[in-house]
């Protein structure tokens, strides 16, 4: 390797016109926008995402917007066995991915004295070895064919920075920081890049879904949080124009929102401050819990008298 190479990278996909793109999640939220996205810049699509009517939908408006969709179908990206069914169907009838896009996940909140185990399995099975998952079964084929690609990983901005009750959910998504850091620096002899996507609040309907365990999410003040982070949050689309100039620029980290970017800056910059706000932000996210979860008991104590 010369020191060009060392120094210096060529842009594996500059356009996506033309480009067969592989993208997981894509019946809504960022999965869905960067689907549209991708196919209004010509890109020829390979979709998955657990609900088959939503993913249906989302083929037949693309398809109208006279964008290519050469491949879908519903499944879960968390079970090995149909990843591996699902790509060799893709190989057979579409041939090896230029783009591989892993933006399919879920979400659940809690301490460790209220999270299941069940909560800890479901997202490092999604999040993780998810991703996992459809890197094995499509990233092999880019490689032998020797004439580059990108890959897309989303983790969060959970898996940048302490954030309180985001134990379990930190686990997939640092998890999967550092499956990309590594394929960054393995891929790149190979001329495929690769793209760790860490999204702050974007305004998806996961936010309105997400499990708070121990929480009750009827309560006026867990209500109010979820609509300040409704302000805050970017759309859905902001979150797909910034994968695509990431993939359009070989950028290695993309941000979605400036607010993480700067977040994490001043977290490796400044130790003591960040763990300082860390433990501020605990302290309020506990008393929040504390106040919710006397409702939640209050609630469950009715419906027992009620019987």
């Amino acid at each position: 390797m010369g020191i060009r190479d060392l120094l210096v990278m060529d842009t594996p996909v500059p356009s996506l016109r033309g480009r067969k793109v592989l993208i997981t999640g894509a019946a809504s939220g960022i999965g869905r926008a960067t689907a549209e996205a991708a196919a209004a810049r010509g890109a020829e699509l390979v979709l998955t995402d657990l609900h088959a009517d939503q993913l249906d939908e989302v083929v037949a408006g693309i398809l109208r917007a006279d964008g290519t969709v050469l491949y879908h179908l519903a499944g879960d990206v968390s079970d090995y066995d149909w990843v591996a069914n699902f790509a060799r169907q893709v190989d057979a009838e579409v041939g090896v991915m230029d783009v591989v896009m892993n933006i399919a996940g879920i979400s659940a909140w809690g301490t460790v004295e209220n999270l299941e185990h069940r909560h800890w399995r479901s997202l490092v099975d999604v999040n993780l070895m998810g991703p996992i998952h459809i890197i094995e079964c499509f990233v092999p084929q880019m490689v032998r064919r020797g004439s580059g690609g990108h890959i897309v990983n989303v983790s969060s901005a959970a898996g940048l920075l302490a954030l309180p009750w985001h134990a379990a959910y930190s686990a997939s998504k640092f998890g999967i920081r550092g499956v990309s850091e590594v394929l960054r620096f393995d891929l790149r002899r190979h001329g495929i890049g690769v793209s760790l996507v860490c999204p702050g609040g974007v305004d998806t309907p996961l936010v309105d879904t997400v499990e708070i365990v121990g929480v009750d999410r009827d309560d006026p003040r867990v209500k109010a949080a979820i609509n300040n982070f409704h302000k805050v949050a970017v759309s859905p689309e902001t979150a797909a124009a910034a994968i695509l100039k990431g993939i359009r620029k070989n950028r290695f980290m993309v941000y979605t929102s400036f607010d993480i970017r700067f977040g994490y800056w001043w977290a490796r910059k400044f130790a003591l401050p960040y763990e300082i706000a860390m433990r501020v932000a605990n302290d309020r996210f506990d008393k929040l819990a504390r106040v919710s979860g006397t409702t939640l008991e209050a609630r469950a104590r009715d419906h027992h008298s009620a019987q």
